[in-house]
Order: structure tokens, then sequence, then C-alpha cells
């Protein structure tokens, strides 16, 4: 079994966490963004999160394989304790446990960091990430229809709340 580590992010990480993402930015619904990053953008992103806000990577054999993430859920104050997850995961690394990994990172670092509610809001048709988030305790708290439109279809939402 390979070695894995989970590290916090650095800016020095972009690149790495710029191709996952774009990755699933142009083949894949785990994003709805539609337009590719730039690693410039990637590096002010991780550079904007601090220790409430943490963004861990997982690297196999010295090898950046995916990231998660804490977000501010939203900029008005009442939400300051209500986060949003990111997980991704390289195409070659996937389903071997990294995303579960992470994830339970976060959900470690959320309450001592002030945070009473981690949402996970996924493409209804993401079935293995809705799972994943399901077997770690999260629930189905609501289910939003067509409300976007990636690769020429429309695509609904699944909103996951787990308490802290």
């Amino acid at each position: 079994m390979p070695a894995v580590i989970i590290r916090p992010a650095t800016p020095a990480d972009a690149a790495a966490l710029s191709a996952i993402y774009n990755h699933s930015v142009l083949h894949s619904t785990a994003t709805y963004q539609e337009v590719p990053e730039s690693v410039d953008e990637r590096r002010v992103w991780i550079e904007a999160h601090g220790p409430n806000h943490p963004v861990l990577v997982a690297e196999v054999d010295g090898v950046v394989a995916g990231w998660a993430s804490l977000s501010p859920f939203h900029s008005r104050t009442a939400f300051r304790h209500t986060v949003e997850s990111s997980v991704y995961i390289a195409g070659p690394h996937q389903r071997q446990g990294l995303a579960r990994a992470l994830m339970h990172q976060l959900i470690d670092r959320a309450g001592p960091a002030g945070h009473h509610v981690i949402l996970a809001i996924i493409s209804a048709d993401q079935t293995p990430s809705i799972l994943l988030h399901q077997s770690l305790g999260f629930r189905i708290a609501g289910h939003l229809h067509e409300v976007g439109r990636k690769f020429d279809r429309w695509l609904d939402l699944v909103t996951m709340e787990l308490r802290v």
C-alpha cells in the first residue's frame, strides 16, 4: 500500500490542486464551474483560507493525489458557524479511501475552529460522493431541481449537512 500523508496545503500546491480541480471542471458535474481556473487563482484561494478554513492535501508517494477544504458558506455574519466542504481526488487515486481520509480530517478540525454545521452541496448525479457523505454522518437536507446547466443538460443539487 502506498504511503499517504495528509497535510495542510501551501501556495506551492496550487498547480496540483488546480490540475485536479480543472479536470472536474472539464469532464464532470462534480463542480458546476465551466471555465478552468488558473494556477494563480488557486494560489490566491489557498492563501485566503486560514486555520479556521483549512485546505488539506493527500499525498501518495510524494505526489498530490487529492485535496479537501472548508470554506465560508456565506458572507453574512450570521452564517459564520457554517462552512461548505469540498473534496476532489485525481482520477487514478479515486476509490482508494483518500476522500474519506481527507473528510475525516476536515470534520475533526471543524468543531475546534468554531464551526457548527458543515454543508456538502453535491450534484445529484454524483452518487459516490453522496454515499461517501452519508457514510460520514451527513444527512440530506434538501434537493434543488434543475438549478444548474452543464454539458447541455439540467442538473439537480443535493444539499447535505453534518452538525459537528
